[in-house]
């Protein structure tokens, strides 16, 4: 998957906040309401069905992929999953910048993915888009977090809820807040 852009968000002409504009707006509102009719009571093993309404929607969701009816992503058309990722139970996608998770990932329950901030010299703090890539094969551990513009290289691990706000290098294990690079993965073969 190619790295997506970081990008900023204007204010609106009021100052009040980020300026998303009425059909970004409307597209979110109608996501929310067709998940929750759809997709989020829906029991586990329906993983098809939920892929078939997140592309509907733009998201480019590969084979295999599993996501659970109780996660919460904010715009589906940033997102992208390769073959086999595991976005598991209550995890949040919060994708106001792209999001690519890349083949055999698994993101644990309860984790939390920003892809975005605020610039904190703008007087109106200026909402920032800044893409989060997880590479192949990685794990994000239950109720971590990872935040706006991490890069996680394939094989990576962050431990149960460790923060990472820097770039994990690949098979590399991170845990704690901030996140802290504590051991290497040793693969066996099977």
């Amino acid at each position: 998957m190619t790295s997506p852009r970081s990008d900023s968000i204007g204010i609106d002409p009021m100052g009040r906040g980020p300026a998303f504009g009425f059909a970004n707006k409307l597209e979110r509102a109608l996501w929310w309401l067709v998940w929750t009719l759809l997709a989020r009571w829906t029991p586990a093993p329906l993983f098809g069905w939920r892929r078939f309404v997140l592309r509907l929607f733009g998201a480019h969701v590969g084979s295999g992929a599993r996501i659970y009816g109780s996660t919460r992503i904010w715009l589906p058309r940033n997102l992208a999953c390769g073959d086999r990722v595991v976005i598991g139970p209550h995890a949040r996608i919060y994708n106001q910048g792209h999001i690519a998770i890349e083949a055999g990932t698994v993101i644990s329950q309860h984790a939390h993915l920003c892809a975005s901030t605020h610039d904190v010299g703008d007087p109106d703090f200026r909402l920032l888009l800044r893409p989060i890539v997880i590479g192949e094969g990685c794990w994000i551990a239950a109720d971590a977090f990872v935040g706006p513009g991490v890069t996680m290289e394939d094989g990576a691990v962050l431990g149960a809820r460790g923060a990472l706000f820097e770039r994990a290098t690949a098979l590399g294990i991170y845990r704690g807040n901030p996140a802290v690079r504590t051991g290497t993965r040793e693969l066996r073969t099977r």
